[in-house]
């Protein structure tokens, strides 16, 4: 059974950090290309950032860019989000998914039906 599991999310103050981590289970990591969405109140899910299942293609929301780094380690069947210099315009529930057989992942991963499998979420609020 495919589990991802959220962690990391909290409150902070405009200009500081959090790292989002996505623990995985039940499927077999290394081959699986991963993604942060996020949701704020009353707008719809947005893709953050993407990385491709051996970690060496990534994207990122024009948002996000130069702010968040997404990373993964298949030793730990672990995925993760740096999140520095953040602004309350970042706040919002975040959620990885994740995907096997990911061809022309890096052009699709913006939308959350190329995605297979998801976590249930982790609150980021960031106050000015």
């Amino acid at each position: 059974q495919v589990q991802l599991v959220e962690s990391g999310g909290g409150s902070v103050q405009a200009g500081g950090s959090l790292r989002l981590s996505c623990a995985a289970f039940g499927f077999t990591y290394s081959g699986t290309c991963m993604g942060w969405f996020r949701q704020a109140s009353g707008k719809e899910r947005e893709g953050v950032a993407y990385i491709s299942s051996g970690g060496a293609t990534t994207g990122y929301a024009d948002s996000v860019k130069g702010r968040f780094t997404i990373s993964k380690d298949n030793s730990k069947n672990t995925l993760y989000l740096q999140m520095n210099g953040l602004e309350p315009e970042d706040t919002a529930m975040y959620y990885c998914a994740a995907r096997d057989q990911c061809l022309f992942g890096l052009s699709r991963w913006r939308d959350p039906g190329f995605f297979r499998a998801w976590g249930q979420g982790t609150q980021v609020t960031v106050s000015s």
